[in-house]
């Protein structure tokens, strides 16, 4: 018989696994914030910066005392985490970077294939110039290189060669980001960047499938074979579908069923041992979360867990829009409460808040408007700001 974890439990054991399940209290630096990077696996890094850009509120979310600095630390001076391509660009744990050898042909042989149909020349004959540059001169920036190459006007598909020749640098693994200036990408010999133990492992292909699959379970906390082949971005489908029979036959795991928000289930794997967990206890604090933490980067999960509907509204026309183009989901407990519109005016060291919109049946009692306050204050700190402006009518009706 299979078993079935009921929603609740579901919806705890999953925000535990992705470090929102307790208060957000910690140092947020050092070897605080490396287990929080290490429990993550990876930190997708975004520069939108209406409050806060997403890798940081990522992590000031699980610890408010995290400061941006933190990270560039991280990845500059303790060398704890490397920047390179999840299923985006993301900074992720040291201890994986000999995973990413098997990212890095893969990507290697992708991009060879495609970019030279979709950029502009051929970026192929600018490889090996580019990468005498860096190691005669030292690390550059795109804006070092092609200097003779005519700047496109159509933005990320427009390249000039030496930059996309750069980029295949870093997703080949050949390159490293050493640091960043503002958002800009720094890079240099991934020998000169990536710390010995780390640059000189490595494993077999085989090896690395099987750690791919088995972290990305172990992190997720429960989970299809396509969510495992999702996580990562490191193995192919078919590979963690294989994956998952070899290990249920093992007994390494089990099959089970999720109860989703709407009763329906859905069939999943799990570590035999997580059916023996007690139904951890939640903290009601409420916290302001990033469109892309790793908890709602799954939209369609997000839904079947929580009932949560969520898109960025930046492509939809503005008469159009229900919400704010980019507003920020709001995490009360175990349950997703709703989305507010706010950003940080910094001139004025203000943060202005133009719209809350609770979820259907979410009752914005004054106790509730005070958590949501009171994380507003907070977050208006993190974000160098003095104070919280609220628009007239902020608190809008649930639909």
């Amino acid at each position: 018989m299979i078993p079935v974890i009921d929603n609740t439990r579901a919806r705890r054991l999953f925000l535990q696994s992705h470090g929102l399940i307790d208060a957000p209290s910690g140092a947020g630096k050092g070897a605080d914030l490396q287990s929080v990077v290490d429990d993550l696996g990876f930190v997708q890094l975004d520069s939108v910066n209406t409050f806060a850009r997403a890798h940081d509120l990522i992590l000031w979310s699980r610890r408010q005392q995290y400061r941006p600095a933190n990270l560039s630390n991280l990845l500059t001076r303790d060398r704890g985490v490397f920047e390179h391509w999840t299923h985006d660009a993301s900074a992720i744990s040291m201890q994986h970077f000999v995973h990413w050898r098997l990212k890095f042909a893969r990507d290697a042989a992708w991009l060879e294939s495609r970019w030279k149909e979709w950029r502009r020349d051929d970026f192929s004959k600018k490889i090996d110039g580019v990468l005498r540059r860096i190691a005669d001169h030292g690390c550059c920036k795109s804006g070092d290189v092609g200097s003779d190459e005519a700047r496109g006007t159509g933005g990320w598909w427009d390249w000039h060669p030496s930059k996309t020749a750069l980029e295949y640098l870093w997703r080949s693994g050949q390159v490293s980001i050493v640091r960043r200036d503002g958002f800009t990408k720094v890079y240099d010999l991934t020998e000169r960047v990536i710390p010995p133990e780390a640059l000189n492992a490595r494993v077999s292909d085989a090896e690395t499938i099987d750690w791919a699959c088995g972290a990305a379970l172990d992190k997720l906390g429960f989970a299809t074979s396509g969510e495992i082949a999702a996580f990562w971005d490191l193995v192919t489908p078919a590979e963690a579908k294989a994956w998952c029979v070899d290990a249920v036959r093992e007994g390494a795991i089990r099959p089970v069923d999720i109860a989703c928000v709407d009763g329906s289930l859905r069939r999943s794997f799990v570590r035999p041992d997580t059916l023996d967990l007690v139904t951890p206890e939640v903290s009601p604090r409420v916290r302001i979360l990033s469109p892309f933490d790793p908890a709602l980067r799954d939209r369609k999960r997000a839904e079947r867990l929580f009932g949560f509907h969520y898109r960025i509204e930046i492509f939809v026309p503005a008469p159009k829009r229900q919400y704010g183009y980019y507003v920020f989901p709001v995490l009360e407990g175990d349950q997703l409460i709703g989305r507010i519109d706010m950003k940080a005016n910094r001139p004025e060291r203000r943060l202005d808040v133009t719209g809350f919109w609770p979820e259907r049946g979410v009752r914005m009692g004054a106790g509730r408007v005070a958590r949501l306050e009171a994380e507003l204050s907070r977050a208006a700190r993190f974000g160098g700001c003095d104070e919280v402006v609220f628009a007239d009518g902020w608190l809008r009706s649930a639909p």
